[in-house]
């Protein structure tokens, strides 16, 4: 019987050796590569993946590792790999593939033990590979490996600057930084923390903040930590031309290292660092090539529009005017700017409308600022008022704000910039700024009143107010205004019932009310107005039919003056019947203004409008034309906006 077992079990295992044979044979025959057409989205990916996005390694270093035999021991021992892939670098030359490698592996480890020595060792190495000395190997600057390189020195260089959490402001200290293998000794560029007389203070790192509320999100591409930095208060007060206390700068730091691949094949480094503002600095030169900066520009606007909490006084701005008093220094009208002033930039002065604020006009500015034609020629300044104000009276305020930051800043003898002022009126702010280009002579008192204002029995103080408000001359340096949604002959919602119900609401600062109350006291017979017109707000004021607002819109612009319309309508039909919500097509027309532009189906906040940002565009575009054509004639050399 265990001979039968026996004999049974060697047959089996003899008839299983053809079987062997055969799966051995099958397995010669299978190709040892192969290929699988996969989706293009898919190849992308496998393309692009890096330390930055995921949490493997890109392609490229794990090439480098293989061939180190470090593959696996990354895995396992990552700090025992980086240690050896660096002293093969060294080894061998210091080739960009292994520090490439390297600042991967670093940035890698880095987030995985929140180590900052390691992330600032992922920027050295990431810029050892763009920028080796004399005529050492690099990337081709369209490989993704010279992008990602780019990327890993801008993130890990923010990471090193901001605080602990990442979070709240960052530090430009020089000071000595620790290194996985040593140290680096940073010498911070004082000079370069300056911009136009200032401190740059308060740095606020923006890569990882998300943008809301803007239509276009901006950035620079190119090398450095992109910063929100502020300024510090001027020395002397703001007079005329204010600089918000919370107003940001958009900035980049980079630090550089004279022949990094040298110098890291030691442990004790040296490098500097520099800080550039986007209005000054676009690209910087780095071992004889012009390399671009990285600037988060919209989210720095974003930030300062949150931090300054500007929108939050729009109604405010319309129904309480207790701080508004003329009398009162403490008074919210003024005048403010994106950036200090520099000579040779026209301001682009913008006045917003009723119930409104400056932040309406973001997305716009945001916008224009995207073209460096735009941004070397012209600034932006915003001018904020209480729009329940009589519009004469605000027009008085813009004129005499306008007037102080001339003076304030030498006036047009010292930058003749300032004498080619661009004002940009939306809705009320329109009139306001129509105010300022007209010399309106006794016309507008005229249509009041049917005595002159001299032969009023009023006190000196009421005659002056309206004598500075009611009898205007064009400001000399106002070269070009443009009316978006403008009610020239007043807005028929102003005089709906519930619009005004709410003017009741609406409370004037003591001088206006004062003045008004003596007017109506001791010239009441005096006046055309109807006695249920002299409420004196400026809801009151844009009311169809209202005599002084016809007599505005009856004067042309002053000689000189280039003028344009920007028109908003909702409905489709003859041009005399449509309206934007708020004004008439026929009361936002007015003759005599260099072009028009009707924007279809388009509501009465029509500043975001691309349409409306893109005629803007062109007209300074042409602005700056005309300029430069005048400058030919008369045999001037500079170009417009350029200091001599």
């Amino acid at each position: 019987m265990a001979k039968t077992e026996t004999a049974t079990s060697i047959y089996h295992h003899i008839g299983m050796v053809p079987v062997l044979l055969l799966a051995l044979v099958l397995a010669a025959c299978s190709a040892p590569v192969k290929v699988e057409r996969v989706s293009l989205r898919t190849a992308y990916e496998d393309l692009n993946r890096t330390a930055l996005s995921s949490d493997q390694l890109s392609e490229a270093t794990r090439t480098v590792l293989r061939r180190a035999a470090l593959l696996d021991t990354f895995d396992t021992q990552p700090d025992a790999a980086i240690t050896a892939l660096r002293a093969q670098a060294i080894a061998t030359g210091m080739h960009w593939p292994d520090l490439y490698a390297l600042a991967e592996m670093n940035y890698a480890q880095a987030r995985r033990i929140k180590s900052k020595p390691m992330l600032l060792a992922s920027a050295l190495y990431a810029y050892a590979v763009l920028f080796p000395a004399g005529n050492a190997d690099k990337p081709s600057p369209y490989s993704a490996q010279f992008q990602h390189a780019t990327s890993f020195y801008n993130l890990a260089l923010t990471q090193v600057l901001s605080g602990e959490s990442g979070e709240g402001t960052a530090t430009l200290e020089s000071r000595r930084y620790p290194l996985p293998f040593g140290t680096v000794d940073v010498t911070v560029d004082q000079a370069s923390l300056t911009f136009a007389g200032r401190t740059l203070t308060s740095f606020v790192p923006t890569m990882n903040l998300e943008v809301d509320g803007f239509k276009n999100d901006y950035r620079s591409d190119g090398l450095g930590a992109p910063l929100a930095a502020g300024l510090t208060p001027s020395a002397q007060p703001d007079e005329g031309l204010i600089l918000p206390p919370k107003l940001r700068i958009p900035t980049s730091a980079v630090l550089q290292m004279d022949d990094p691949r040298r110098q890291l094949t030691g442990g004790s480094l040296t490098a500097r660092l520099a800080l550039y503002t986007i209005y000054d600095t676009s690209s910087i030169r780095i071992g004889g090539q012009d390399v671009p900066l990285e600037y988060e520009q919209t989210t720095v606007r974003a930030l300062f529009a949150v931090e300054g909490k500007g929108w939050t006084r729009e109604l405010s701005g319309l129904l309480n005017n207790a701080l508004a008093n003329l009398n009162d220094p403490s008074a919210n009208d003024h005048l403010f700017a994106l950036e200090p002033h520099r000579r040779g930039r026209i301001p682009v002065v913008l006045v917003h409308g009723t119930a409104s604020s400056p932040f309406r006009w973001a997305d716009m500015v945001n916008d224009l600022l995207e073209d460096k034609e735009i941004r070397d020629h012209y600034e932006f300044w915003f001018f904020t008022y209480n729009t329940g104000n009589p519009i004469p009276l605000s027009a008085n305020v813009l004129r005499h704000s306008l007037e102080d930051a001339v003076k304030s800043l030498g006036g047009v003898e010292a930058d003749p910039a300032l004498g080619r002022m661009v004002v940009i009126g939306h809705s009320q702010g329109g009139l306001l700024t129509k105010m300022n280009v007209i010399d309106s002579g006794t016309k507008i008192w005229d249509s009041i009143s049917h005595q002159p204002l001299d032969n009023l029995n009023l006190k000196p103080e009421t005659k002056a107010l309206l004598k500075e408000s009611l009898f205007v001359n064009p400001l000399p340096f106002v070269e070009t205004v443009i009316f978006i949604a403008t009610p020239h002959g007043g807005s028929y919602q102003a005089s709906l019932t519930i619009v005004g119900l709410f003017t009741r609401l609406v409370t004037l600062p003591t001088a206006i009310v004062g003045a008004a109350a003596d007017v109506v006291a001791n010239a009441g017979d005096a006046l055309k107005l109807q006695k249920d017109r002299r409420t004196f707000n400026s809801i009151n004021g844009m009311s169809p039919g209202n005599p002084a607002i016809e007599a505005v819109r009856a004067m042309p612009v002053a000689p000189g003056v280039h003028a344009h319309s920007i028109i908003p309508t909702l409905q489709d039909g003859p041009l005399e019947d449509r309206d934007d919500g708020v004004v008439k097509y026929r009361s936002a027309h007015i003759d005599g203004v260099d072009s028009e532009l009707v924007i279809e189906h388009q509501s009465h906040s029509t500043q975001s409008n691309p349409l409306a940002v893109r005629e803007v565009r062109r007209i300074l575009i042409a602005e700056l034309g005309r300029l430069e054509r005048a400058r030919g004639e008369s045999g001037q050399a500079n170009a417009p906006g350029t200091p001599p």
